[in-house]
């Protein structure tokens, strides 16, 4: 079985073994947001055990360990951010108005013997209102940011002070959209589907999930991948990042 332990944090685990975030994510344990944390901290925060998720974890590292790095874990700073940009940032701007277009007709068919319906729209409206501007901001600001220190030879002035800055904030800003996607699992059920739910109500929920995964994989990317090797760029140029 593979090597699990205690102190490794769950953000490390899903760079090496990034088919783990799917279990992660059924199992509650945020790698995305609080990444740092470790397994044990994890599993504290999620409620779950610790011992049964070691075991789980450890099957299905033996089941990862021949699976080559994901194409996106070795690029250069640069890079990964034309790669998010043009996944992540593209799926989001093409999900979003489907989803909260088909939350609409959903409420509308089933809102009155399902509440919890409209609970979840308004939790969706709201993340979709907050992520619009996320992007833009990372978009016109953070990213040509990146672009510009992965060129850099030199310490490089920015009107923010360091990157550090803006990071900081995206990072305040991961933890509301996560808050947000878990609280639409809980008030789904962890989207269960009822006897009386027609293709379009089924047709959300999967939606809904693709998003909570998509969404998860992104932040991870940035939080434990991206904004780590940002700094450590600009700590290399002789500046002193903001953390």
């Amino acid at each position: 079985m593979g090597q699990v332990q205690k102190a490794t944090s769950v953000g490390g685990m899903v760079v090496d073994h990034p088919d783990l975030m799917r279990l992660f994510d059924r199992m509650g344990i945020d790698y995305c947001c609080n990444g740092e944390n470790s397994l044990a901290e994890a599993c504290v925060q999620a409620g779950v055990a610790y011992d049964e998720v070691a075991a789980e974890l450890g099957a299905a590292v033996d089941a990862t360990e021949a699976q080559p790095d994901p194409d996106w874990a070795g690029l250069d700073i640069s890079d990964l951010v034309d790669h998010i940009e043009g996944t992540h940032h593209r799926y989001l701007d093409d999900e979003m108005p489907r989803l909260a277009e088909l939350a609409d007709k959903v409420v509308s068919v089933h809102g009155v013997n399902h509440p919890e319906l409209v609970a979840i729209r308004d939790v969706l409206t709201t993340f979709i209102s907050d992520m619009g501007p996320h992007l833009m901001k990372e978009e016109q600001v953070l990213f040509p940011m990146i672009r510009e220190l992965a060129d850099a030879t030199e310490p490089t002035s920015f009107h923010c002070g360091t990157v550090g800055n803006p990071i900081r904030m995206m990072r305040y800003e991961h933890e509301q959209v996560g808050e947000m996607l878990a609280e639409m699992r809980r008030l789904s059920g962890d989207y269960s589907i009822p006897d009386d739910a027609c293709a379009s109500y089924r047709a959300l929920y999967d939606g809904l999930v693709g998003l909570e995964s998509d969404t998860h994989l992104h932040i991870h990317k940035e939080n434990n991948v991206l904004f780590p090797s940002v700094l450590e760029c600009e700590g290399s140029l002789g500046q002193i990042p903001s953390t």
